[in-house]
């Protein structure tokens, strides 16, 4: 038996407990990734908090004006989004379910606002997955400047007086948003 041949079997020893070593980590953070809590669950910081929602107009998918402002008197989730983002993709039929819920008493709605992405893009995306609440475009981005956001999915729940009371980065679910506003009703809001 050479060297080389008494070099090898560690060699291949080592490899496949790297390899090993690698997909436990990779399994571990699946995990933790699966089971942590969704976006609604938990408060994201923010300066807006408790203060008016920043100015927030412009033109719907489909070409209507709209504003943030004429929604007062309503719970607004104000979502921005892009088509692109996988996670806006997976939390979308639970911003469908919270509008379902309440579409016949109109207490509250959704207000998309589209994230770096395209108006046609965001157009074939809600023809995809439904929803029928409206979207506007932020080109430029400042609409996400003026509320601080860094990426999609982010929220925010603005109380009927149009008052910030809650950020959510991440997905959100129907359930977490229903106890927000009952918990924001409670209050008074």
């Amino acid at each position: 038996m050479s060297d080389a041949d008494a070099v090898l079997p560690p060699k291949r020893h080592t490899a496949r407990w790297a390899a090993i070593s690698l997909g436990l980590v990779l399994v571990l953070f699946v995990a933790v990734l699966a089971t942590r809590k969704s976006a609604a669950d938990k408060q994201a910081e923010s300066p807006l908090l408790g203060k008016p929602a920043p100015a927030l107009t412009g033109t719907s998918l489909d070409g209507q004006d709209v504003s943030l402002s004429s929604f007062r008197g309503k719970w607004v989730v104000v979502n921005f989004l892009a088509s692109w983002c996988v996670p806006c993709q997976q939390e979308h039929p639970e911003l469908v379910k919270f509008t379902q819920r309440h579409q016949a008493t109109g207490d509250a709605t959704v207000l998309g606002v589209i994230f770096d992405d395209t108006a046609p893009n965001v157009r074939g995306f809600f023809q995809r997955f439904g929803g029928s609440w409206p979207v506007v475009d932020d080109p430029g981005g400042h609409t996400a400047l003026d509320f601080g956001v860094r990426g999609p999915p982010e929220s925010f729940l603005v109380d009927p007086n149009g008052f910030v009371i809650w950020k959510g980065i991440g997905q959100v679910n129907a359930d977490g948003l229903d106890k927000l506003v009952t918990e924001g009703k409670a209050r008074g809001a």
